[in-house]
Formats: C-alpha cells, structure tokens, sequence
C-alpha cells in the first residue's frame, strides 16, 4: 500500500487505530513551547490564574478548532491545500497559507533541536559546571566552525529517518515509544525539583490563582500559549486527520489530546517554577529568561546547585526536550512531505527527497544568521522592527509563522467553518454509525461566534506586542 494519494487513485495510509492517531497527534502538540514557554507564561501571570485562564480555552476554542481541521482532514483524505480545494478552488488560498507555517517553522525548529541535542551530548561528556559557564550557549551558537551545522543536521536526519518509515512504521510507532518515555521523564524531574528545599513555595505560587495579576493581557497570552501548543492553523491536524479511520470516534479522540498536551505543559511547569523558586526565589526572575536563554542558561546553572546529581538531572531534562522536539518535528515534516505528495500527485519518496533538499538548505541559511550573518535582519529591513541587528534570521521566520499566518489560518478557518460549509459539514463527519457528537451545540457556538473573535485578539494582540504597545 502506498503511503500517499498518487493522483488520486491510491490508498491513502492510516493510523492502525484511535490510540495510534492520539499519541501521534499528542506528539506533535507537546513540543519546546511546552516545557520552557508555558512555565514563563504561567511564572509571569500568577500562576494559578493563568493555568485556569489556559484550561478553559483549550476545552472551548481549542476544542473547536481541533475538531474543525481534523474532520476536514478525515472527510477529504487530504492535507491542507487540497482539503480546502475540495469545496471550491477559490478557498485554495486558505489552505496555501497553512501550508506555509510547517514550511517555516521546521527549518529554524530543527536548528533549535541541534542545539537541544548538543546539549544532549554535553550532559553525558562534560561537567555541569563547564556548561553552565558564561558564554558556554552564545560561543557555541555563534561558532564560525561547523558545529551547529553538524547537530542540526543530525537532529534533521533523525526525523527524515522517521519518515521515510512512513505513517504507521514510523510516526505512529515512534510516538508509541517516545511518548510514555516523555511522560515517565517528566514526572520524575517534577518529582525530583518539588522535593528540593524552598519548592513548596513555587508549588504554591503555581496552583493558587493571583487575580491581581489577571488581565487581558493574560488572556490573550493564554490563547496564543493554546494556539501554538495544540499544532493549530498549520496544517498538522487536517493531514494527520486524513491518515484517521472514519469508523473511530473523533470527539473522544480530540478530548485524549488535549489530556495529554494540557498534561504535560503542567508537567513541565512542575519541572521548572518549584526547581527555580528553590534556587533562584520567585516567579518573575523565572519569567524575564524567556525563550533560549531560561533552557541553555538560567536551567544549566540550576542543575549546578544539585552538585553530584548536575550532569544526571541534566541529561535527563534535555532527553526529555529532545524527544519532545523531535516528536513535533516528525508531525511537522509528515506534514510538509503530504503537502508535496498530494500537491504534485507524486510518490512519499520523492517527496521526501524534495523536504530533505528544502529544509537542509533552509535550516542552513537560519544557522548562518547566528555567525556568518548575524548582522542580517529581515525582520527591521522589511517591516522596521527593533534596531538593525535586533533579530536573527531564525527570529523573522518565527515572526512571519506565529505572528502572522497562524492566526490569519485559524481566523480564516473558522469563517470558513462556521459561515460558508457551515457547521453541518463537520458534525456529519464526527457522527458516524453509532458516533454521537456530544459537544456538537459548543462546536457550532464556538466556531461561528466566540472563536473568530479570540483568533483577532490573538492577532491583534501580536501585532500590539511586536509594536512595542504591549508586553506579552
């Protein structure tokens, strides 16, 4: 059987079942976003407050637009351009645009997983305290010679190796191993960080709300938190739709994943705001080391202060990073190489071979924006944000895909749902023999009405925040 359509007439491939699709879909919504943005999200914005805020719209809006692109998947057993093609060429366009996020954010996500993976290494070859050295991340980054080229490729060529096993061989039976493993990991850090002395203040700043801190700021902080973690408005959801069983129950499904996404991201708070209040003291030193600098350096001099336990605790985080990127970046690839595939009807292996050419080069031209480049930015010449020099070429791939398509394609997405196939369209494909679409009355409010709206504010709120207006 071949792994894609070829022109039309082959068989497409499919999860062997409903756990298959749901822990392969976990896999792809629990990602680096998880472990290191949503405990600085949840650090800056009271903690408990912020966690209610997420929860309630991952079971509402997230719910909806989860629902919405992986029945859309499973009803037109394509991925995102010709999903939307199959209800009339001129809707194409929406699905052009979700196809551009994977093909952004994969080659600047791997050279993020080359440096998880260094770090990897690091943790098993040399002492904690010569990685948590100053300097130790920006010289390795910044490095004229040839190794971050070599980890990214390497972290690359893990993924393809996925791949090119194809839907069931490869991604189904990788998540199958990657995710219990992640899991298991992740409760143990937790475990370990929340028995140091001076944990239990985190744990409580963590779980007990501070509504003084509430805002809408905060909400809009949380939809954009959900968007991103949930592999929402890039296409991820309508291809692995496509691979869905029609006889399994969509509903329950899209239920188990957000278990597991929301599951985790509170996980991986655990792991970092009790471990960072034991050493560091409170919640808004952990939340102005956002991004790379609170996972390749605030966390390193963490580990430190475990003395003998450093390297292991070490090692075991960035394992536990490591399978969670490489599980978002399998469903990103697959992703990409179904959109070649149906795009122009060839074979999986050729397309493939295009994404293997496509995204080397790419991922190559966003690690040259951290040496050889690293006076380019895109992101000031093009649109005059920050000073020359501001931003990396990594950083204006992040801006065109988070800031600008995602939340265009979720917008889009839901007029398209709710007021021009109509909710109808979807709820027939949830209900199958014997299936009943019990949240069908929230999917069609949420999808017409309250989610358009959050989806502008998300955008909304970006582009305030890109403006120097606000501070997410």
């Amino acid at each position: 059987m071949n792994e894609m359509q070829e022109a039309g007439k082959a068989q497409r491939s499919a999860f062997s079942g409903k756990m298959g699709f749901v822990l392969a879909a976990a896999a792809s919504a629990v990602g680096l976003g998880n472990l290191w943005r949503f405990p600085y999200l949840a650090a800056k914005y009271g903690g408990g407050a912020f966690l209610i805020t997420y929860l309630v719209l991952v079971v509402t809006f997230g719910f909806a637009l989860m629902i919405a692109e992986t029945a859309l998947g499973r009803r037109t057993q394509q991925s995102a351009i010709g999903a939307f093609k199959h209800f009339g060429k001129k809707f194409t366009i929406i699905g052009v645009l979700a196809s551009a996020v994977p093909f952004l954010i994969t080659p600047y996500y791997s050279v993020i997983g080359g440096w998880v993976t260094k770090y990897t290494v690091a943790y098993a070859t040399t002492p904690a305290t010569d990685i948590a050295s100053d300097g130790f991340f920006t010289s390795f980054i910044t490095s004229a010679g040839p190794e971050t080229f070599v980890w990214t490729y390497i972290f690359l060529a893990i993924v393809f190796v996925v791949i090119a096993l194809g839907v069931k061989n490869g991604i189904e039976k990788s998540s199958r191993i990657l995710m219990p493993i992640l899991i298991a990991m992740s409760i143990a850090i937790a475990i370990f960080g929340c028995c140091q002395p001076g944990a239990l203040e985190g744990i409580a700043y963590y779980f007990i709300p501070d509504f003084t801190k509430y805002s809408w700021e905060l909400v809009v902080a949380a939809m954009g938190q959900m968007f991103f973690s949930l592999s929402l408005a890039m296409g991820i959801m309508i291809t692995y739709g496509s691979y869905f069983k029609r006889e399994e129950n969509l509903e329950k499904s899209v239920r188990r994943i957000e278990i597991f996404d929301t599951g985790i991201a509170m996980l991986a708070g655990l792991m970092i705001i009790p471990a960072c209040f034991a050493v560091v003291g409170n919640g808004a030193d952990i939340a102005g080391n956002a991004g790379p600098s609170l996972m390749f350096v605030v966390l390193p001099n963490i580990f430190t202060q475990f003395g003998d336990f450093a390297n292991v605790l070490g090692l075991v985080f960035f394992l536990l990073v490591l399978f969670a990127a490489l599980t978002s970046c399998i469903s990103l690839m697959e992703t990409t190489v179904s959109i070649v595939a149906d795009g122009l009807k060839c074979s999986r292996g050729k397309a493939i071979v295009i994404n293997v050419v496509f995204m080397f080069v790419v991922a190559t031209v966003c690690n040259l924006g951290y040496n050889a480049w690293i006076g380019v930015d895109p992101m000031n010449t093009l649109f005059g944000i920050g000073a020359p020099g501001d931003h990396q070429i990594l950083d204006f791939m992040d801006f065109l895909s988070n800031t600008i398509l995602m939340p265009v394609v979720a917008l889009l997405t839901c007029i398209f749902v709710g007021w021009i196939i109509k909710p109808k369209e979807i709820i027939d494909e949830v209900e199958q023999p014997g299936v009943t679409f019990r949240s069908r009355t929230l999917f069609v409010v949420m999808i017409k009405f309250i989610a358009p709206v959050f989806t502008v504010a998300i955008l909304i709120g970006y582009v305030l925040m890109t403006a120097g207006v606000i501070t997410l």
